[in-house]
């Protein structure tokens, strides 16, 4: 796809292309913990998201949980998730999401959250409880952690530090130039800044996600991975994205299967150790692969 095919439209595409149909999820596997997760009303972001990858990861063994509440204390242009004054803290939770870990038998677990610059810590005591619980329950589970900034505050990161996960995230999201309008409240250096402090620490493996599909241009992706690579990331993700609501920002384009495949081939040979790269791909897709 060349450049010119990359730049923002007036308008919003019409119909999803056919690369971006998904088969309903299937198996015994994700049967099973389906079932679980009815019975015992626990909270994933594969259900509750409606992600398309939700049968393949749970059949792997992979599930991703959210902490800290459903409501979000920042206002992102692309997210789904409620914004404003978030509930009281649940100290409780660490333990309720250790024991769904264990009750659904999860391989390897991701944890993610809403931001809560509404507290002092930012919501860091608990994400480190949570993990301190999780491995006392679950001892043979790997954890990805998939985090918010904390403001770029370090000693609310050192708190993830010290509970060392197998794998830390932070999503960028999208390029430089759009990030004020896609993630106000977070700003592009900060994020990088993270990630590089994250891996200046001794994180084993540090990761990041983008979206593709918000109007940025070729040149702009490629910045953006040159960029994570020079914070020594480990891991990058790569996926189209689709807008949860019409009060949400529309989709500018829809990036075809082999532009995905040249952003995979561009980042391998930067030398990031994964790279998904496809439409469906999310932050936590083939989590599992990326301890390694």
């Amino acid at each position: 796809m060349s450049t010119e095919t990359l730049t923002p439209t007036k308008t919003t595409p019409k119909g999803k292309p056919k690369w971006l149909r998904v088969k309903l999820p299937t198996g015994k596997k994700y049967t099973e913990l389906r079932s679980l997760v009815d019975k015992y009303d626990l909270h994933t972001i594969c259900t509750s998201g409606s992600c398309p990858n939700m049968g393949e990861c749970w059949s792997e063994g992979t599930a991703t949980f959210m902490i800290l509440g459903n409501i979000c204390t920042r206002s992102c242009g692309f997210c789904g998730v409620k914004t404003g004054r978030p509930e009281t803290v649940d100290w409780d939770e660490p333990e309720k999401v250790a024991r769904s870990i264990k009750l659904m038998k999860i391989k390897h677990a991701v944890v993610t959250s809403v931001d809560r610059d509404d507290l002092k810590d930012m919501g860091s005591i608990i994400w480190a409880e949570t993990v301190k619980a999780i491995r006392r329950m679950n001892p043979e589970t790997t954890l990805e952690t998939l985090i918010p900034d904390f403001q770029g505050n370090t000693r609310n990161i050192d708190r993830i530090v010290e509970v060392a996960p197998e794998v830390v995230s932070h999503n960028m999201e999208t390029v430089r130039r759009l990030t004020r309008e896609v993630r106000i409240q977070a700003k592009y250096d900060r994020s990088l800044e993270v990630l590089r402090y994250l891996k200046e620490q001794g994180i084993n493996r540090t990761k990041s996600g983008i979206m593709l599909g918000l109007g940025e241009t070729e040149e702009e992706v490629i910045q953006t991975l040159h960029d994570l690579k020079d914070a020594n990331v480990d891991v990058v993700t790569i996926g189209q994205y689709l807008q949860p609501s019409k009060r949400h920002l529309p989709v500018k384009q829809f990036i075809t299967p082999d532009q995905f495949k040249k952003y995979e081939a561009i980042g391998l040979d930067l030398g990031f150790r994964h790279v998904e790269s496809s439409a469906l791909v999310r932050s936590s897709y083939k989590a599992q692969k990326h301890i390694n």
